[in-house]
């Protein structure tokens, strides 16, 4: 399966039983920088969809999850949000003012590996990293300069 595949199409080729509701739930997390909340989901969801329950959402939520099809992603005390870019290796970037999260890609951190007393004891399966900050939005502006 090709790393571009969208979501939908993953599961197409894995064979899941794909109802209207499961559709509109794939559908509304397609994209590069997905990183919506289980209520962002329904909200985006219902608009296409009136009839899908909350109660569903999170199910097809959870199952993605269980399927390895959507990683939550936990960047802060804020809510879980899900990422369907799981084929492709990244990490996130996120605005400590407003939340955003975008994707961001690993360079030179493949090599990194814990070694000896680092570890302490774990065997490392992966290695998740969040990158805070603030979005251009959120940045505090410039002091002004005088011109004179």
């Amino acid at each position: 399966m090709s790393q571009s595949a969208s979501l939908l199409d993953r599961l197409r080729a894995r064979q899941w039983r794909i109802t209207p509701q499961r559709r509109t739930v794939a559908e509304v997390l397609h994209g590069d920088h997905v990183h919506l909340s289980a209520d962002e989901v329904f909200a985006a969801a219902r608009r296409r969809l009136p009839e899908i329950s909350l109660a569903t959402v999170y199910n097809t939520l959870n199952e993605l999850v269980a399927m390895g099809e959507v990683s939550e992603v936990r960047a802060g005390a804020g809510v879980t949000r899900y990422d369907p870019n799981v084929h492709i290796r990244h990490h996130h970037l996120v605005c400590t003012g407003c939340g955003a999260i975008f994707d961001v890609r690993p360079e030179g951190i493949t090599g990194l590996r814990l070694t000896g007393p680092d570890r302490h004891g774990y065997s490392v399966d992966e290695i998740d990293v969040v990158f805070r900050g603030r979005c251009p939005s959120c940045a505090p502006s410039p002091p002004a300069r005088s011109l004179a």
